[in-house]
């Protein structure tokens, strides 16, 4: 099964969903003592495990972090090997100050944006996929 390649087709579907709550990034030596199904996802780094988390669960198991973010789905199913739909996203979004953290799964994007700019950064898709 393979997802969109067509950049044109991809932008016109890009469909972003807002997610509710707040998601923050931690880095753990250990992640043992995680529910692994509270965990959004998860990365091994050399430095360490990265793992994006609800805040309210982190705080509950006193993680630290410095980002606290909302999540955004791009709700089509993009191939792994699409080129260019990150780069035509991020631009758009970078031109109105907004930084996002791009998670890729195997059926869509994920953008992780600063709270208090996620219904800017929702603007912004819609508009790139008219």
């Amino acid at each position: 099964m393979t997802g969109e390649t067509n950049l044109k087709t991809l932008l016109q579907s890009l469909n972003p969903i807002l997610h509710e709550g707040k998601y923050v990034f931690c880095s753990l030596e250990d992640i043992t003592n995680i529910d692994p199904a509270d965990l959004i996802m998860t990365f091994r780094e050399t430095e360490g495990t990265t793992i994006i988390i609800r805040k309210e669960k982190a705080d509950s198991l006193n993680l630290e972090y410095s980002f606290t973010a909302a999540w955004i789905t791009l709700n089509l199913f993009s191939s792994l090997e699409a080129v260019g739909m990150t780069a035509a996203f991020s631009t758009e979004l970078s031109k109105e100050g907004i930084s996002c953290n791009v998670v890729a799964g195997f059926y869509h994007d994920h953008i992780f944006v600063k709270l208090d700019e996620a219904e800017k950064a929702i603007e912004i898709l819609q508009k790139l996929s008219r």
